[in-house]
């Protein structure tokens, strides 16, 4: 799951973003399921399954529900994949059945791709199978600064893992105390309110978007010229502040 919001102080092209991706990623294209029939012509299996279709599907809508939502966009490709994108797109219309107040959406993937571009703001909450998410992912992480501003969070039955949300390996930046920390501060005030720990994760969070709007102190990135360490140290001192008033 990523949450896409425009960030305070930060210009974009778009601006008032706020809107979730939840994609599927137990199947789907990332199944790994490859293998060379013949000399020269592989076969890559897609596999979807309605139990996983409609348990992605009922995670979306109690979420939208849980924070207040109001949209469920599923994204899928049923036009020309009818059976695989078919059972996907029917698991969902199953499932936001059970959830009469939360308004039911659905586009093809190709159109989803033209509207984040040049109508972002009418999304609220986007489920969709493994591969498009991946892909949406990243184009929605640019509309609000990149890779490196973007959290993200993949939930289980029994467990939770905290990371980046578009997961850029960026290494570029190895070694050269260049690179954004903000997807991965951003990424633990997740993990802190995951654990009951929304104190905490309200003060971080706080303090990195305070040293983005006030703009002295970004990376390359996002259109400054301060380092990691720069920026972290930043953040540490907002927190610091943050501590003393209580």
């Amino acid at each position: 799951m990523v949450h896409i919001r425009s960030l305070p102080g930060l210009e974009t092209r778009q601006n008032d973003l706020d809107f979730i991706i939840i994609r599927e990623q137990l199947e789907g294209e990332y199944s790994c399921l490859e293998h060379e029939s013949v000399k020269g012509v592989v076969e890559c299996l897609k596999i979807i399954t309605r139990r996983n279709s409609e348990r992605v599907a009922k995670f979306a809508f109690d979420y939208a529900m849980r924070m207040g939502r109001k949209t469920v966009t599923v994204v899928h490709k049923a036009n020309i994949m009818k059976l695989g994108d078919g059972l996907f797109l029917e698991s969902c219309r199953h499932v936001a059945q059970l959830y009469p107040h939360i308004e039911f959406r659905s586009m093809i993937v190709d159109n989803c791709c033209m509207q984040l571009v040049s109508r972002p703001q009418q999304f609220d909450v986007m489920v969709m199978p493994n591969l498009y998410g991946t892909i949406i992912e990243n184009v929605a992480a640019g509309l609000v600064g990149g890779a490196g501003v973007v959290p993200g969070v993949c939930y289980g039955h029994e467990l939770a893992l905290f990371e980046p949300g578009t997961r850029h390996s960026f290494s570029e930046a190895s070694g050269r105390d260049i690179a954004n920390p903000t997807a991965i501060l951003l990424t633990s005030c997740n993990l802190l309110r995951h654990l009951n720990l929304s104190d905490y994760a309200n003060i971080l969070e706080k303090a990195v978007l305070k040293v983005i709007k006030q703009g002295d102190m970004r990376t390359p990135d996002i259109g400054g010229c301060s380092t990691t360490t720069e920026f972290t140290d930043a953040v540490l001192q907002q927190m610091e502040h943050s501590s003393r008033l209580f």
